[in-house]
């Protein structure tokens, strides 16, 4: 265990930190699951919503550094590719 002060609210952010990251990791997965979801059974327009609000998402998730930046591209281009696939 951590016997200075500082040493104890770095282990007290760091789980607040944490909770919070993984908060948002799960905002994300939904919301990637959600488009996929969209995709396969619902509306085109459904899907292209879900779309938009999954790109949201994964952005600020991106400008937090919970995630890179070239996987927050990579997974919006993955969810373009199967809308467009969907519409075509």
């Amino acid at each position: 265990m951590a016997s200075t002060v500082s040493a104890r609210k770095r282990i007290r952010q760091n789980e607040t930190h944490r909770a919070r990251n993984r908060w948002r990791m799960r905002q994300l997965r939904d919301a990637v699951k959600d488009v996929r979801e969209k995709i396969l059974h619902g509306s085109a327009d459904e899907a292209k919503t879900s779309y938009q609000n999954a790109c949201s998402i994964i952005d600020r998730v991106a400008g937090k550094g919970i995630i890179h930046k070239n996987t927050a591209a990579r997974t919006k281009s993955r969810l373009n590719a199967r809308l467009r696939a969907k519409k075509g």
